[in-house]
C-alpha cells in the first residue's frame, strides 16, 4: 500500500499543488522559498494533528485568503445549495493505492466502491468553513466592523478641537486582523474517504464516508503513520553537549516496546538487577548514620519510621545520563562526540534519528504497523561537507529498502521523501526518475513536475538519445541547475573563462535599473554545452528559470574543394567536389549552428542577420514562439562597431579597437596567441586575426584575465554578450 500522489491546496504557497510519489525514495528538489518545507508541514498539520500543531492564519494561502473575504464581505449571501458547491478551506487530499497482497482490516470500511479494478483509496483531511461557520463568520464580522466604526467615532469626538499633528485617532482593524484573532472559530478540521472515478483520476468531493462520524470505527492512524526529521536539528560540537549520547536512550526506549532485540534487552535487565543488589549493599553501609539518625525520631508506634535506601536504577534513564558516543581516534585511543567535526555529528545523529524512528513506525509490541508509513527527511546536507552528502544519498536507500520489519506482522514498504538544496545529493542519486521538481509559478503558487514527464516528452520527440545525454551531462556536471534562479549556456572555454569578468565588469560600468541586482549577486549557473543547447531546450522549458544562450553565427559557404596547390578536386566519376566553408557572414550563405537553426528554422541567413534582439526571445507553448516577454534569450554576434558583423566571439572581440590596443600593450604575455605581427597589419581584418592568431582559445581568455586591471577597464565586450547579460541582469 503506497501514497502514488499528495494534493494540496490554499496552503501557503500551495494553492493547487499535485505531487507524485515513488514507491520508496522521492527526491524533492527548488529553489528557496518553493514550497517545500510548506508541504512538510501540510502534511504534519494535517496526518498529525494536535493542540501544538495548529493550522493559523498565516497558513492559508495570500490569493485564498483573499477569496474568502471576498466571501464574507460580499452583500449577497449564498444559499446553502450554492455555497457547497465548493470546498471553502485547506485541503489536503492522498491518492493511495493498494493490491490484493495488502492487509484490508484497516482499509475495508474506507472502500467506495466495490469494483475489483478500483484499487485506490482517497483520504480527505479538510480545514475547513462549513455553511453555518459561514454565516457565523459574515454575522459577526458585520457585528466587528460596526464597532469598529463605534471606535472611530468616539476618538474623533475626543480629539475634536486639538491640532491636526495632535490627534490621536483610532486605527479601525480590518478583515486581516479579524481573520487572524478569529479563524479558527469558523474553520474546522474533517477527515473523510472520497470517491474516485480511477479510469478518468477524478475525484467525487461530494460523494465520501465521514470518517469523524463514530458509526464509521476507523482510526487513521492504523491507516498512515507519518514521522520527518526536520532541517532545524539541535547539533552543536559544544563540549556540554550530547545529542548523540541522548539519542541512543532513545533507541532502546523505542526498541523496547516493540520487544525487537528481546535478547539482548533482557540481558540489560538481568544485568541492572544484579547491579541494584550489589548497590543496595553498598547503600546499607553509605547511608546507615542517616537512616539510624531517622530512626531516632521514632512515630507514634517503635518501627514507624525506620526506612531502607536501595537501589533501583531505571534503564532509560541510566542511558541518558550515563551512555557516552565516542569515536576511535586510533587503535589506542578514542576521544568525545564533540571533537567531531559539526557534518560528522550531523550524519551520525541524523542515522541515530531515522533508527529511532524505524522504532516508532514499528509501534508497540501489541500494535501492527500502520498500512502506509511515510517519512520525510529535510535537507540532509546540512553542516556536511560534498563527500559526506554523496555518502549519505549513496547509503540511504539501502538503509530504508527493508522497510518496516516486525516479528509477527506483515512486513509494511517505507516510502520516504528527501527534499533537498544539494547539486551533490541530486548528481549522485542513483534513480534520476525520483526527482520532483517545485517551481514557483507566481507570487502565491506552486507547481510540482516529475522528470520522469520530461523524459516522456523527449521520448515523444524521439529524442531519447538526448535525454540520456541531456541525463549524463546533469548528473556528472551541473545538478545546480535545478536550484539556479537564471542560466546562461555557453559554447566553450572563451565564454566561460571570460563570463564571470564579463558580468563584474556590466556591474561596474552600467548603471542598476530599479530593483536590480548586480549580475554576480545572483544565482546565476553557468553551463557550458557547445553549440548543442538546443538539446536542452526542453529542460530551459521544465525548470522555466530565465536563460540566456550565447553562442556563435558559425557562417559558411559553399566551395570547392581544392588540394595544396589550389586546384579543383573532382570525383571519381568526374565531378566537381562542394563543401561548407567558414566565411566572413557579410558572405555567408547559411549557418551551421544546431542551436540556430533549431530556433530560427527555415530562415535564409540575411533574415537571421536582421533580427532585432527582441526576435531573439522566446517563451514556450506547444513550440518555442517569439515573445517581448519570453524567459529565453538567444545572444549572438551583431554588427557592432565599424558596421561589421563578426563570425565568433574571438572576431568579435578583435573588431574593437580598444581591445587591439590593449593585446598591443601587453604583446609580450600573450601565450594564447600566435602571429602577433598581423595585428599590426592594416590589411588584416577581424575575420583574419581570428582564424590566423589564436593559438589557444583558453589560454587567450586566460591572457585577457592575468592583463587586466582589477575593473577589467581596459578592454569591451562584445556587444552581443553584452546585449544579453543586461537583459539577464533584469528581474
Amino acid at each position: 500500500m503506497i501514497i502514488e500522489s499528495v494534493l494540496i491546496r490554499n496552503f501557503r504557497l500551495l494553492k493547487d499543488l499535485k505531487l507524485d510519489l515513488e514507491n520508496d525514495l522521492s527526491l524533492l528538489l527548488g529553489k528557496n522559498n518553493s514550497g517545500k518545507t510548506s508541504i512538510l508541514s501540510a502534511l504534519d498539520k494535517f496526518i498529525n494533528q494536535s493542540e501544538n500543531k495548529k493550522i493559523s492564519s498565516d497558513d492559508f494561502n495570500i490569493s485564498y485568503k483573499e477569496e474568502i473575504r471576498k466571501l464574507i464581505e460580499s452583500p449577497n449571501e449564498l444559499t446553502e445549495k450554492d455555497y457547497n458547491d465548493n470546498i471553502h478551506g485547506i485541503i489536503l487530499r492522498l491518492v493511495v493505492s493498494y493490491t490484493d497482497e495488502d492487509d484490508f482490516e484497516n482499509i475495508s470500511k474506507l472502500m467506495m466502491d466495490l469494483d475489483p479494478d478500483n484499487n485506490y483509496l482517497i483520504l480527505g483531511y479538510d480545514y475547513s468553513l462549513h455553511f453555518n461557520d459561514y454565516k457565523l463568520f459574515r454575522s459577526d464580522f458585520k457585528t466587528f466592523k460596526i464597532e469598529e466604526k463605534r471606535k472611530l467615532d468616539e476618538s474623533i469626538k475626543k480629539e475634536k478641537g486639538k491640532l491636526k499633528n495632535e490627534r490621536k485617532l483610532y486605527k479601525q482593524k480590518g478583515f486581516d486582523i479579524f481573520f487572524k484573532l478569529y479563524q479558527d472559530k469558523y474553520f474546522h478540521h474533517r477527515k473523510k474517504s472520497i470517491a474516485y472515478d480511477y479510469k478518468n483520476k477524478v475525484l467525487f468531493e461530494d460523494q465520501f464516508i465521514d470518517l469523524d462520524n463514530n458509526s464509521t470505527k476507523v482510526n487513521l492512524k492504523n491507516v498512515i503513520n507519518f514521522k520527518y526529521i526536520s532541517a532545524r536539528r539541535n547539533v552543536t560540537n559544544k563540549e556540554a553537549d550530547k545529542t548523540l549520547s541522548s539519542q541512543t536512550s532513545q533507541i532502546y526506549e523505542r526498541s523496547e516496546k516493540n520487544e525487537e532485540d528481546s535478547k539482548s534487552i533482557e540481558e540489560f535487565k538481568e544485568t541492572l538487577s544484579e547491579t541494584d543488589e550489589t548497590l543496595t549493599n553498598v547503600y546499607a553501609s553509605l547511608f546507615g548514620r542517616i537512616v539510624k539518625k531517622v530512626e531516632r525520631f521514632g512515630g507514634i508506634k517503635k518501627g514507624e519510621s525506620v526506612i531502607k535506601i536501595i537501589s533501583s536504577l531505571e534503564r532509560r534513564e541510566l542511558l541518558k545520563g550515563n551512555t557516552t558516543v565516542i569515536y576511535e581516534h586510533d587503535e589506542s585511543s578514542s576521544l568525545p562526540e564533540f571533537y567531531n567535526g559539526l557534518g560528522y555529528m550531523n550524519l551520525i545523529s541524523m542515522i541515530f534519528e531515522i533508527e529511532i524512528l524505524l522504532q516508532e513506525f514499528k509501534r508497540s509490541k501489541d500494535e501492527k504497523p500502520a498500512d502506509i508509513n511515510l517519512l520525510f527527511i529535510e535537507e540532509p546536507e546540512a553542516h556536511t561537507h560534498p563527500q559526506m552528502q554523496y555518502v549519505f544519498i549513496t547509503n540511504i536507500k539501502s538503509l530504508l529498502e527493508e522497510g518496516i520489519v516486525k516479528n509477527g506482522c506483515v512486513d509494511k514498504k517505507l516510502q520516504y521523501v528527501i527534499s533537498t538544496h544539494s547539486s551533490h545529493i541530486v548528481s549522485n542519486c542513483k534513480d534520476f526518475n525520483s526527482i520532483k521538481y517545485l517551481k514557483k509559478e507566481n507570487q502565491n503558487s506552486i507547481k510540482s513536475k516529475n522528470l520522469k514527464d520530461l523524459e516522456n516528452e523527449y521520448s515523444e520527440a524521439g529524442q531519447e538519445q538526448n535525454f540520456r545525454f541531456l541525463k549524463q551531462y546533469l548528473t556528472l556536471n551541473r545538478s545546480e541547475l535545478f536550484f539556479a534562479d537564471k542560466a546562461i549556456f555557453i559554447e566553450g572555454d572563451t565564454e566561460r573563462i571570460l563570463l564571470p569578468a564579463m558580468m563584474k565588469k556590466i556591474d561596474l560600468e552600467e548603471s542598476l535599473l530599479e530593483n536590480e541586482l548586480e549580475l554576480l549577486s545572483q544565482n546565476i549557473s553557468i553551463v557550458e554545452v557547445g553549440n548543442y543547447a538546443n538539446i536542452f531546450e526542453r529542460f530551459i522549458n521544465f525548470i522555466g528559470v530565465k536563460s540566456l544562450i550565447v553562442t556563435d553565427l558559425d557562417s559558411v559557404k559553399k566551395d570547392f574543394i581544392r588540394n595544396d596547390k589550389g586546384e579543383i578536386k573532382k570525383t571519381s566519376k568526374g565531378n566537381d567536389r562542394q563543401a561548407d566553408f567558414s566565411c566572413r557572414v557579410i558572405e555567408g550563405q547559411k549557418t551551421t549552428n544546431p542551436t540556430l537553426n533549431f530556433f530560427f528554422p527555415g530562415l535564409h541567413f540575411s533574415e537571421l542577420l536582421s533580427k532585432s534582439e527582441e526576435e531573439k526571445r522566446f517563451l514556450k507553448d506547444s513550440n518555442w514562439i517569439n515573445s517581448k516577454d519570453g524567459f529565453l534569450q538567444i545572444a549572438f554576434q551583431i554588427k557592432d562597431v565599424k558596421n561589421y558583423c563578426p563570425r565568433s566571439f574571438e572576431d568579435a572581440f578583435f573588431n574593437i579597437d580598444e581591445n587591439i590596443t590593449f593585446i598591443k600593450n601587453n604583446r609580450s604575455k600573450f601565450n594564447g596567441l600566435k602571429n602577433m605581427a598581423l595585428f599590426y597589419d592594416a590589411t588584416k581584418d577581424a575575420y583574419d586575426l581570428g582564424e590566423k592568431c589564436i593559438e589557444s582559445k583558453g589560454s587567450f581568455a586566460l591572457d585577457i584575465l592575468l592583463n587586466s586591471d582589477e575593473d577589467y577597464s581596459e578592454w569591451k565586450i562584445p556587444a552581443y554578450i553584452k546585449q544579453g547579460l543586461l537583459w539577464l541582469r533584469k528581474e
